[in-house]
């Protein structure tokens, strides 16, 4: 299982997923309709570390991170 959770002005409580990899992770998220939408415009991160590469392999204890954009002057 991996932790996903959700930053910013994302309401949703963090998930415990099955996923193998980064991808297996946006698939079922793209299916949780108060998130899809901001999946296109969010960040990622691994375990702390910023990633785009959705074939990245994911183990148990993951955490991953959905980050909003950030505005602010």
């Amino acid at each position: 299982m991996v932790k996903v959770e959700f930053l910013g002005p994302i309401s949703q409580e963090v998930l415990e997923l099955e996923a193998k990899t980064l991808a297996d992770v946006a698939t079922q998220l793209q299916n949780i309709e108060t998130i899809a939408p901001w999946l296109a415009k969010c960040a990622v991160a691994v375990n702390d570390q910023m990633t785009a590469d959705l074939s990245m392999v994911l183990k148990s204890g993951d955490k991953i991170s959905i980050l909003p954009p950030v505005c602010g002057g």
